[in-house]
């Protein structure tokens, strides 16, 4: 008894003294934003040494009993994050938190319904509802006092307000909902420009809330911006990058496009009209009304869309300010917002990466992200490009952030990973896809040997519903031309060989068909499709065109 009593104590004295030694090494990692590249090396010896460590306490309890430690060490940095600085959330406030997720994540969907509803809008029709036109009146009054805006009744509104409250009342119900967790955002950026506070019903109009809603035409984000307005707004759009869907950054450039187009008019009606429209299209109905400047006066001048556009706005704001008054039930939340913290990152990193490393699921990264388009943060120079991640776990990347790039270094290392280089050549073969009667999800992804999430990720849809005519954006795996006509890739090898003296373009980054066309006097695009046998005017940088009618 007291040999096997000795032995259990030197076998424990052990125990401690390599645990103790490994918490030393762990203490030993650096936590400054600014870590510098040797400080990174010196952490990759840390977490390797960790490893090995660990792997000799396995053998020692292997010794004592048919027990295993797992040795992965990215399980040893996750167990040693967790149990080192033990960081947990206060629970009441996760509840609250993962409650906001699913409601935001269930509502991504709802743009396209509200998009369409704005395409069709039928300001004719009238619709029965309890509401007296002489009550409506009043309340149209009241909210014409506290508002710049121009809100007087109309026969056409009427009906635009009571089709809301009975056609889309369920709609109007979960916006209700949602708006509690963007409202704030918009409210304060506004107060910062001095526009309407009101304003922040655009977004419910623009894109029913959703930071990822894309329309048939391309427009993207909460304010819809198109990509040459989100360019002169300075909303990056890149591969891997789309500003337009960053809340924060999106609701700024919608500030200080609004407060340039009230500049130009005067009236913040017609800042509406021309956020839909443009100004020039304002600027026609005025002059084909005879010169008025009251919306309702150009209303029958403007674009059909247009039209409609802000009678849904108005309707929206009397909605959302007279919503108990027609018994429209929200979900209250007891904390309207989220606790997150923002950092940035130092490395290209994975929305898989930071899922496993910092407890935090695909789906949260997705609606705290929504402007990283492949769930992927790149990192490049002399950009800033931030992760958002709730309170909770912004902890634990902070703290053991050297540790963590070292692995994600080491983990790409070892996969030989060629994802900047998949995600360049993805967007190189990018296509837009026209959707075509009888198409439905399953048989696009086929055709272009893709998944249908992926399909719904690349377009922020939320349903699986599709409409003829409309523009999917794909990034195809097979080679398109093999598998799709028109709307596929031009189908000239890169490598096609040509009788000596051949006349060639290679395709360069950026080329079109008919740029090329300008570089060389006589050509045409009609020629060039001609020579190449091409069915597309879509090309592939690195394909060889030929530049004659010769035979090959």
């Amino acid at each position: 008894m007291i040999s096997k009593g000795k032995n259990f104590l030197f076998l424990f004295l052990l125990f401690t003294v390599i645990f103790s030694v490994t918490a030393q090494k762990i203490d030993s990692i650096p936590v400054s934003a600014n870590t510098s590249k040797s400080s990174v090396a010196v952490n990759e010896v840390a977490v390797d040494t960790l490893a090995m460590d660990m792997e000799g306490v396995k053998q020692m309890e292997l010794m004592q009993a048919d027990t295993t430690l797992v040795d992965n060490p990215l399980v040893l940095l996750k167990d040693t994050i967790n149990s080192k600085y033990n960081l947990e959330d206060h629970a009441e406030a996760a509840k609250f938190d993962s409650l906001w997720m699913r409601e935001l994540y269930e509502y991504a969907g709802l743009s396209n319904s509200m998009y369409y509803e704005i395409m069709d809008l039928d300001t004719e029709t009238e619709y029965e509802y309890d509401l007296p036109t002489d009550t409506l009146k009043l309340r149209l009054q009241k909210l014409n006092q506290k508002t710049p805006f121009n809100v007087v009744y109309n026969p056409s509104l009427e009906n635009v307000i009571k089709s809301f409250l009975t056609r889309k009342r369920g709609l109007m119900e979960r916006m209700l909902t949602a708006s509690q967790f963007y409202f704030p955002l918009f409210e304060q950026q506004f107060d910062n420009y001095d526009i309407p506070l009101e304003m922040k019903y655009l977004s419910i109009v623009e894109s029913a809330l959703n930071p990822r809603a894309r329309s048939r035409v391309g427009a993207t984000g909460l304010w819809q911006f198109m990509y040459g307005t989100g360019k002169q707004y300075d909303l990056d759009v890149t591969s891997y990058v789309d500003e337009r869907s960053d809340p924060i950054k999106s609701t700024e450039a919608a500030c200080k496009f609004l407060s340039k187009l009230y500049e130009i008019f005067g009236d913040w009606d017609l800042a509406l009209a021309a956020y839909n429209s443009g100004p020039g299209n304002v600027n026609k109905a005025i002059r084909r009304s005879g010169g008025h400047r009251n919306y309702w006066n150009i209303r029958r001048n403007l674009p059909r869309e247009t039209a409609g556009y802000v009678p849904a706005f108005l309707a929206a704001m009397y909605i959302f300010e007279y919503a108990e008054e027609h018994n429209l039930r929200k979900r209250k939340v007891d904390r309207p917002y989220f606790e997150t913290d923002t950092i940035h990152v130092k490395s290209l990193i994975t929305f898989d990466q930071i899922a496993e490393l910092v407890d935090v699921s695909k789906e949260e990264l997705q609606i705290l992200n929504p402007s990283y388009k492949l769930n992927v943060i790149p990192y490049i120079d002399g950009k800033d490009y931030a992760l958002r991640l709730p309170k909770s776990s912004i902890g634990k990347f902070v703290t053991n952030e050297a540790a963590i790039y070292a692995h994600i270094e080491k983990e790409l290392k070892s996969k030989e990973s060629a994802l900047p280089q998949l995600v360049k050549e993805a967007e190189e073969n990018r296509i837009r896809y026209r959707v075509q009667s009888g198409d439905f999800l399953g048989r696009i992804a086929e055709r272009y040997d893709v998944g249908v999430s992926q399909i719904k990720q690349w377009n922020g849809l939320r349903s699986n519903n599709l409409r003829v005519g409309q523009r999917l954006t794909i990034f195809p795996r097979k080679n398109g031309a093999s598998s799709i006509s028109t709307n596929s890739t031009a189908a000239v090898s890169k490598n096609q060989s040509f009788p000596p003296g051949t006349k060639i373009h290679t395709v360069q980054s950026g080329d079109s068909l008919w740029t090329i066309s300008k570089k060389y006097p006589g050509i045409s695009v009609d020629n060039l499709k001609k020579w190449n046998g091409l069915n597309s005017s879509n090309l592939r940088p690195g394909t060889k065109l030929k530049l004659c009618e010769c035979s090959s």
